[in-house]
């Protein structure tokens, strides 16, 4: 039986008359760039995030990239993340010149370390940056408290989280800013790049519609150097249609989950984590094994999709190894050697989940 990670070409199916009409209605309107779908799209977004503004860009490494600009991080200042994330979080940091600083995880719930974000703050700290890992926010409250005591700027990197809150408050309106991706694959996905960036702020909401569109305020007028990076019309299109759904998406992931939990109970599979403080969205179904390699040999021999996120940690890649010699995060570097993703989708069949954790016990 092949299992693929997600069939996006079913949840395509599903909605394709919806998406092939906004798309064919965009063609014959002609306004590609910032169009009526695009400020929609925004509009309904900061509805749901519950956050005054919402701003569409090119991808999800352009949302943290833009937001750290925003934020007023720049040469000479550090940002302090974690080192077990997908590296778009660290290259945004390193885009506006400030230095990453890595720090290690909660073994349980794999995001960001609290404790070792305090510990980890100097003089030159500007801001933070936590990531919402696989789906499972951070302890928003906690980590506010802290960087309001010490004047830090708090940038959410929401790239697996859309929807994931706590009590009702979702992820991306806690921080000064959160930035999103849309990659095909996340819980909310266009069919090409696409990010956004929420924010509270009148004045971060203005300078992102500048930094975006060429460092123009007026047109033909640059006063300040930006990029190209907005969300296309056609994309919008796409995630008007899914935002709609947005819920029973996540809902579902989380009913795959049960499903995944109650089949590998006694297998000695350790399977993801939620910790109470928030609402887990799934986003990658990732478990713990120190057999792993032996359960994904035999998960492909069965042709069932299955990966590692991520094999490597930041703090241990060669781009960022030299300015970390002699770093030891022992946390991340032990789930990393454990760590294999399972198939999780919306609509994944109750009979596919099975047959996953078959082929895993047999293997076991």
């Amino acid at each position: 039986m092949n299992i693929p990670m997600v069939d996006l070409k079913q949840q395509y199916h599903e909605i394709k008359d919806e998406i092939d009409q906004g798309i064919l209605a965009a063609l014959e309107s002609t306004q590609f760039i910032l169009g009526p779908n695009v400020k929609a799209f925004e509009k309904e977004a900061a509805d749901y995030l519950g956050v005054k503004h919402c701003l569409g860009v090119n991808s999800g490494t352009d949302a943290l990239h833009l937001a750290l600009i925003a934020a007023g991080v720049g040469e000479g200042d550090e940002v302090i993340t974690t080192t077990f994330t997908f590296i778009a979080t660290a290259e945004a940091i390193s885009y506006v010149g400030a230095k990453p600083v890595f720090v290690d995880v909660d073994p349980k719930t794999f995001n960001i370390d609290l404790e070792q974000v305090k510990a980890a703050v100097t003089e030159n700290t500007k801001a933070i940056i936590p990531v919402h890992l696989f789906g499972q926010p951070v302890n928003m409250p906690e980590l506010l408290e802290f960087c309001q005591s010490k004047n830090l700027k708090v940038v959410e990197d929401c790239a697996q989280s859309f929807g994931a809150h706590i009590n009702n408050k979702q992820t991306g309106s806690f921080g000064d800013l959160g930035a999103f991706s849309f990659f095909p694959s996340k819980n909310l996905g266009c069919y090409g790049d696409g990010g956004l960036i929420s924010t509270n702020s009148d004045e971060i909401f203005e300078h992102l519609n500048v930094l975006r569109n060429h460092g123009m305020s007026v047109r033909y007028h640059h006063t300040e150097l930006g990029f190209n990076s907005r969300l296309d019309e056609i994309q919008a299109v796409i995630l008007r249609a899914k935002l709609k759904r947005i819920d029973q998406y996540n809902d579902n992931r989380r009913r795959v989950d049960s499903l995944y939990k109650s089949q590998l109970a006694d297998t000695g599979v350790i399977t993801p984590y939620e910790d109470g403080i928030g609402k887990h969205v799934y986003h990658q179904y990732v478990c713990l094994h120190d057999k792993r390699d032996q359960i994904m040999q035999a998960l492909q021999a069965e042709d069932i999709a299955c990966a590692i996120y991520y094999p490597i940690p930041l703090h241990q890649q060669d781009v960022y190894q030299a300015a970390n010699e002699g770093v030891r995060l022992p946390v991340s570097e032990s789930i990393v050697a454990q760590c294999f993703a399972l198939p999780i989708y919306p609509e994944m069949e109750e009979e596919k989940v099975v047959r996953v954790c078959e082929v895993i016990k047999s293997a076991l």
